[in-house]
């Protein structure tokens, strides 16, 4: 492979977002909204906006790269299907940050955050509509698939891939918020909620699809594909969770601590609770779930997260899955081909030591 993951990544990013934009282009023209409706058009803005914010369209990339493992030839129907997983993103984004009452993503005000601004005396409205943001988001990544210009059995197959993982992250959700319930979730739990909440649509969807697109038949390959993208979505989230600790809020267009302040059982709050005792699990357990918890406290509790070995450990164990999931596509030789194949090889590792 003569090319490295960033690069491949950022070829990939840049056609998908002239692809984006220009379906938010004439999405207007294609909504059945009544000409006097005003919060319509705003909605669509405020999904184009947050969509084409950022974002480094790891799902477009796995998209592409599954068809690859097939064929080396264009592919029909990845233009559809990326635009499909990134709206399902886009959608998954808006309800997060409703649930985490998040003020801003990707540098910019989150869906919420920008209803309220603009009802400030209509809290309800502005809850309504972001939730009805979102699920247009939805309904609009099923039908971008079912308009697409493909065979009727391709385009069924893909609206089943893409409507159960919707399902599945749904689930996924719940039980996330269901985690922060238990007073100790082990990783079996933990890989679990990772798994179903961002797993499925964001690794296991993507490859799917793109087998799909190029005449493969991916349920004859579940069980590795479900694995890999099981090990690719535990690194993920461990990235994301350590982060929220350890990483860079500039880099990352969102303030840091976010898990500490809403009392979330993630895998580096977990590990953090397991190393450390006396005053300092004090220290720790009184900003858990404080909404007030300043940012003088967070860098004190990273401070002493990083004495107790946890920001060590998080790295180690991200690489300890990034390797199981090398291992798994390594075994994909000779079956598909040997680029792609090694793409998938590196791109557990390299998207775990990501910064941003």
């Amino acid at each position: 492979m003569t090319e490295q993951p960033p690069d491949r990544v950022a070829g990939y990013e840049r056609r998908f977002n002239t692809l984006f934009a220009e379906y938010f282009d004439t999405l207007g023209t294609t909504l059945d909204a009544p000409s006097f409706s005003r919060f319509t058009p705003d909605c669509v803005e405020l999904l184009r906006d947050l969509s084409l914010r950022g974002g480094k369209r790891m799902r477009v990339v796995l998209l592409h790269e599954a068809a690859r493992l097939v064929t080396d030839e264009p592919v029909a129907g990845l233009d559809a299907a990326a635009l499909s997983v990134e709206l399902l993103q886009t959608h998954g984004l808006v309800h997060d940050d409703l649930i985490d009452d998040s003020a801003t993503r990707r540098g910019g005000p989150t869906t919420y955050y920008a209803f309220r601004e603009k009802f400030p005396r209509h809290p309800r409205a502005a809850l309504a509509l972001t939730v009805l943001a979102g699920d247009l988001a939805l309904a609009l990544s099923l039908r971008v698939l079912l308009q697409a210009r493909l065979p009727v059995e391709l385009r069924q197959a893909m609206v089943e891939v893409q409507t159960r993982a919707a399902a599945d992250t749904f689930v996924g959700q719940i039980v996330d918020l269901e985690r922060d319930f238990t007073a100790a979730p082990d990783d079996g739990i933990l890989h679990t909620v990772a798994d179903h909440k961002s797993a499925r649509y964001s690794v296991l969807a993507p490859l799917r699809l793109g087998l799909l697109a190029a005449g493969a038949r991916p349920d004859a390959h579940e069980p590795e594909l479900s694995r890999y993208a099981r090990l690719v979505g535990i690194c993920g989230q461990m990235r994301d969770d350590y982060l929220d600790l350890f990483g860079d809020a500039a880099a990352m267009g969102k303030p840091t601590g976010t898990d500490l302040r809403e009392g979330r059982h993630t895998y580096t709050v977990v590990r953090l609770l397991s190393a450390v005792s006396g005053p300092e699990r004090t220290f720790v357990e009184q900003a858990l779930g404080d909404p007030a918890c300043t940012p003088e406290t967070v860098a004190e509790i990273r401070a002493i997260a990083e004495r107790a070995g946890v920001a060590d450990r998080m790295r180690a164990d991200m690489r300890r899955h990034a390797e199981q999931a090398r291992e798994v596509a390594a075994h994909w030789r000779p079956r598909w081909r040997e680029d792609a194949v090694a793409f998938f090889e590196r791109l557990p590792r390299w998207s775990v030591e990501r910064t941003a």
